[in-house]
């Protein structure tokens, strides 16, 4: 009988530790990730290895070859409900990229094309955006605090870019003012697979 008891009372001591560990790690996942980034496979946006700018980035969203069809080879289309960006390769397949998308008010669709395309960018806010925020800088010369990160991808007929990011965090929100945000490996990722003239769909 006192044998049972014994071992009655460890199975209650692991058992209690297993689940404060567990509430613990619980406690611990952040609460204020959008719905939409957990749905569509992405996770927290988590520290990891210096990217090739030399900044962490962040790797909430993972970059994959999927199944993809219904646009020619070498077309972008940018799902922002999803927020991801697929890049056609072909039979059948695309590569996805989690982006960040404009917020509301500031959400777009339509077609666009690459119209130009920039290395480590130069940033002049639109006088729009400056009325909304007065604090911002008239001039930014490009580099890691550049709020379009290490490429930018021009559309045509607009003044929104596919670009990098110093917020790496952001990825997988709406939150930018209908610009296409990236992470910079991502961004450089992409930069060296699409061409001025490339066709980008963005839908909603």
């Amino acid at each position: 009988m006192r044998r049972l008891v014994l071992a009655s009372l460890c199975f209650l001591a692991v058992s209690g530790a297993l689940f404060t560990q567990a509430h613990a790690r619980g406690a611990a996942a952040p609460q204020d990730l959008d719905p939409l980034t957990l749905l569509f496979g992405g996770g927290a946006a988590t520290p990891a290895p210096n990217g090739p700018d030399g900044r962490p980035q962040a790797v909430a969203i993972p970059r994959e070859t999927v199944a993809f069809s219904g646009y020619a080879p070498g077309t972008i289309v940018i799902n922002t409900s999803e927020r991801r960006l697929y890049y056609v390769l072909g039979n059948g397949q695309a590569i996805r990229y989690g982006v960040g998308v404009g917020r509301p008010g500031f959400e777009w669709s339509g077609v666009r094309f690459i119209a130009s395309k920039r290395e480590w960018p130069d940033w002049t806010p639109p006088s729009q955006m400056l009325k909304r925020r007065p604090d911002l800088p008239r001039h930014m010369e490009g580099g890691l605090n550049n709020p379009l990160g290490a490429r930018a991808m021009y559309l045509s007929g607009s003044l929104y870019r596919i670009h990098g990011s110093n917020e790496p965090e952001t990825i997988g929100q709406a939150v930018s003012s209908g610009c296409i945000r990236m992470t910079n490996d991502d961004v450089v990722d992409l930069y060296n697979r699409a061409q001025v003239g490339t066709r980008v769909v963005v839908t909603r």
